[in-house]
C-alpha cells in the first residue's frame, strides 16, 4: 500500500466523480490535507446538506432546494413553452446559454426497450398532466440524437397526436449521439433557435 489507509480512502472516493482518474484524485486528495480543519467541516457539511435537502422540483422535476424551484415559480418565464430533457443537467446548459423564457420537464431517463425502460419508467405522465393544464402550449424537444432520445421523442409525438399541441425538436445540427449537458454555449443556442416543428 502506497498511501495510509486513510488517504487512499480519500482518493478513492475523488475517482467516482465523472473524469477524474488516479492522478486527479491523488491531487485533490493531497490538496485538502492542507485545507483549515473549518474549510473540511464546512465541506463536510456542503455534501451533507446536498444531499439531504436537493429534491426534484414537483412540478417540473429540475432539482431544488425548495418544492417548487426558481424557473417554475417564476411568473415572467413562459409557462406555455416546456422544455423536454432527459435529466437535470441539461437544465444548467440551457440556462447558461441566457436565452431561453421558458420552462422545462426533466423526464429523468429515456425509453430503452433493451434495458427493461418503458415509457411508465421515466416522467411522461407528470408531462401529459401539465400540458391537459395549458392553452396553446409549445413542448420543445432537446433529447440526444440516439435510439432511446428517437424512440422517446416519437412516444411523446404520439401522445399528443391531435391534441393542439405544437411539437418542436431541436436542429439536427447537433451531433449525433451528443448530451445536451456537453455542447458549448452557441451549438446549444443555434439549436434551440433553429428548432425544427414536427407536430402541430
Amino acid at each position: 500500500m502506497i498511501y495510509p489507509d486513510l488517504l487512499q480512502k480519500l482518493i478513492n472516493y475523488f475517482k467516482k466523480f465523472p473524469t477524474i482518474g488516479e492522478k486527479s484524485a491523488e491531487r485533490m486528495a493531497l490538496a485538502m490535507l492542507n485545507f483549515k480543519t473549518e474549510e473540511i467541516e464546512d465541506f463536510a457539511k456542503v455534501l451533507v446538506d446536498s444531499k439531504n435537502k436537493l429534491k426534484p422540483c414537483k412540478i417540473c422535476g429540475h432539482i431544488s432546494e425548495t418544492d417548487i424551484c426558481d424557473i417554475c415559480s417564476n411568473t415572467s418565464r413562459n409557462q406555455n413553452l416546456i422544455c423536454v430533457i432527459e435529466d437535470y443537467k441539461s437544465v444548467f446548459s440551457i440556462e447558461k446559454v441566457g436565452r431561453y423564457n421558458g420552462v422545462y420537464h426533466v423526464l429523468n431517463g429515456l425509453i430503452s426497450p433493451i434495458d427493461g425502460i418503458g415509457p411508465e419508467d421515466i416522467n411522461i405522465s407528470s408531462l401529459v398532466k401539465r400540458i391537459e393544464k395549458l392553452e396553446n402550449p409549445e413542448i420543445i424537444l432537446a433529447l440526444k440524437s440516439s435510439i432511446e432520445g428517437e424512440t422517446t421523442t416519437m412516444y411523446i409525438k404520439k401522445i399528443f397526436e391531435n391534441k393542439n399541441v405544437k411539437i418542436s425538436r431541436l436542429s439536427y445540427g447537433l451531433p449525433i449521439g451528443a448530451e445536451i449537458d456537453y455542447l458549448d454555449i452557441i451549438t446549444l443556442d443555434k439549436a434551440l433557435e433553429d428548432r425544427k416543428i414536427i407536430s402541430e
